[in-house]
């Protein structure tokens, strides 16, 4: 079922109207919820508070978002994306929610001729999918990065003595933890550690006891999941349960959810997670800020802020050419952007300076690791639960 999210006063102009697509029901619809609805509708009424678009003309045009629920399905994600594109005719598309539903999507953008910026994907089929997909761009990142910033870090703390070389690795079997367990094994195999437990669990799970069981009975150096948001939070539950006292602990997605760090407590002080955020310039502040004022609610410390300025990306290049598509997906591959993030540049399709790992550290998951962003904080050490 669809909803309309429209924002503002009546519209002076016929409004662009742009269609969402992401889970609001099933596995994913948590993540979504913090990550991906609210900061588009921060977006949305941030832009129609300023009166709108501006249009080459010098007119404004005010914007309209209609909303699917796609259900953490795939299947579901394909049919509203494309009825978006063929009923609701509207003029643009937001990229779904999380990699498996951009990369099912992508066929549909890229026949319909919608660009498709996606936040939430990370893959290392990039050259593969900008190769197929003229109109699909990435803003968060490869796999191989990802997991080699992880390594790096735990080669660091290795060689500071501070952790040996046993790793107990688990993945959700998803195409985000399919991924990133296949291209981390080698990595971490190259950087010397040896994965002494090597565990996949289904999306969607719910008791993850076992898995954590089975890790401490390993007894590794360094625990990392690669995980969804709503086995972060389990895993991180029953690794406190369990007493899986380890010196770095990684999980990926939600670990930078400021719920996460309220739920755990001082605990959660020394996690590593995915991405991460520098959120002491202007930008981040003033964003911060913002989110919690209009959506009633904090962004998280990653791919809120990423999900938002792929936003400012879409109105900065239909100010700039209007709606034509084609024209808009030209534009955003050799522009540059100003964003919340910082400066942006699609390189080959794909931003190619971004945050890695982050870390909780007194109350803030700050980026510790990235592909050349400044202002990353010294890891630390977990100590204990």
């Amino acid at each position: 079922m669809a909803s309309v999210l429209s924002i503002g006063a009546a519209w002076a102009a016929d409004p662009v109207r742009f269609g969402a697509v992401a889970p609001k029901t099933g596995p994913l619809a948590a993540g979504a919820a913090i990550t991906h609805w609210p900061n588009i509708q921060l977006w949305a009424q941030q832009v129609n508070e300023r009166g709108g678009l501006r249009m080459k003309d010098g007119s404004r045009r005010k914007v309209e978002i209609i909303e699917y629920d796609d259900r953490t399905n795939p299947g579901e994600t394909i049919k509203a994306v494309e009825r978006l594109a063929t009923q609701d005719k509207v003029d643009f598309i937001i990229a779904p929610y999380s990699t498996g539903l951009n990369v099912a999507a992508a066929p549909v953008f890229a026949k319909h001729g919608y660009p498709q910026i996606t936040a939430t994907s990370i893959t290392d089929k990039i050259p593969e999918l900008t190769a197929r997909y003229p109109s699909i761009f990435f803003a968060l990142g490869s796999t191989t990065a990802l997991a080699g910033s992880v390594a790096e870090i735990l080669s660091k703390l290795r060689a500071e003595k501070k952790i040996g070389n046993r790793i107990a690795m688990v993945n959700v079997a998803d195409a985000f933890g399919i991924e990133l367990a296949e291209a981390s094994r080698p990595i971490f195999k190259k950087a010397g550690f040896e994965i002494i437990y090597d565990r996949s669990y289904p999306l969607g799970t719910q008791d993850l006891s076992p898995i954590v069981k089975g890790a401490k009975a390993s007894n590794p150096d360094a625990f990392v999941a690669w995980s969804y948001p709503p086995d972060t939070f389990a895993l991180t539950e029953q690794s406190r349960i369990e007493g899986l006292d380890v010196k770095a602990y990684y999980t990926a997605v939600a670990t930078a959810f400021p719920a996460y760090g309220a739920k755990f407590g001082k605990s959660v002080n020394g996690h590593l997670g995915a991405g991460g955020v520098n959120p002491d310039t202007p930008e981040m502040k003033a964003y911060f800020a913002a989110h919690q004022k209009v959506t009633g609610k904090p962004a998280d410390f990653w791919a809120s802020a990423v999900t938002y300025a792929s936003l400012q990306v879409l109105e900065q290049a239909i100010e700039a050419v209007g709606t034509d598509r084609k024209a808009v997906t030209d534009y955003i591959k050799k522009s540059d952007f100003k964003t919340v993030m910082g400066p942006w540049k699609f390189v080959n399709q794909s931003i190619d300076k971004f945050w890695t790992v982050g870390q909780w550290q007194d109350g803030v998951f700050y980026g510790v690791a990235s592909t050349g962003l400044p202002g990353a904080k010294p890891v630390i050490t977990k100590t204990g639960w």
